[in-house]
């Protein structure tokens, strides 16, 4: 049985100049792609009564529209499209990545820490450009004793370095750890299969398993891009209102 851990290996395809175009890379460019292709052809049309496929695409704006609503408030629809794209990105990148055969982006962590980073940046810039050195309140909880705010701010300020880490650390280990679940119990049919006849028998129990394993791994795929979005709209709420 090959090892579950081969399936992450970044592996360069070919090189422009002194960059190597891996296999990662071809993998988000598909998912961009296909990202574009999908909202384009749903939405060429923009027919009065959406068709199957205009809906479709309606039903992923107002899914994260009502997330963004729900976090940030109506205020915080002016960053939509960063949330919305970072909802698709992550779903397809984690959809893709359960085609067998297929590379899964957001199981490397210098991807979703690229993200998640690229969300805090936009929170700390548009925070200060806002609300100046009232971003600052965020660090300064309200109604503290004075004794107690040198640690209280201390805390507050970890916490928010700490977000990025979580965010991204949360989406690569729930991709890692199913993937390599499913590498080692479709393994386990392969060897019953092959080990002879009272064996063999044994063999429809891992494959049960595994089909029980890609249904939730379609759920969790689905679950992770919501929870990525979630948060990030939460982060957003802090830059437009901090100290609340």
């Amino acid at each position: 049985m090959h090892s579950p851990i081969t399936q992450f290996e970044i592996k360069p395809l070919f090189h422009i100049g002194s960059i190597a175009f891996t296999n990662s890379a071809l993998f988000m460019f598909l998912a961009v792609i296909l990202i574009a292709l999908v909202m384009i052809a749903t939405t060429s049309s923009r027919a009065t009564v959406p068709g199957r496929w205009q809906s479709l695409a309606e039903t992923f704006y107002e899914f994260v529209a009502g997330t963004v609503r729900s976090s940030a408030g109506n205020e915080g629809m002016r960053f939509m499209p960063l949330v919305f794209s970072l909802f698709m990105f992550v779903l397809f990148c984690n959809v893709l990545g359960l085609i067998p055969g297929f590379f899964t982006v957001t199981s490397h962590i210098i991807v979703t820490f690229a993200l998640a980073a690229l969300v805090i940046t936009t929170v700390i810039l548009y925070g200060f450009y806002k609300n100046g050195a009232h971003f600052l309140k965020l660090f300064v909880p309200s109604g503290v004793p004075a004794v107690l705010l040198p640690l209280l701010v201390a805390i507050e300020i970890i916490s928010f370095v700490s977000r990025p880490i979580s965010l991204s650390v949360r989406l690569f280990a729930n991709m890692l750890a199913g993937h390599i679940a499913l590498k080692i119990f479709a393994g386990f049919i392969v060897m019953l299969a092959s080990a002879g006849v009272a064996t063999a028998i044994l063999s429809p129990l891992p494959l049960l398993l595994v089909i029980a394993l890609v249904a939730l791994e379609v759920l969790v795929a689905v679950l992770q891009a919501y929870v990525f979005a979630t948060l990030t709209c939460i982060y957003l709420n802090d830059a437009l209102h901090p100290g609340h």
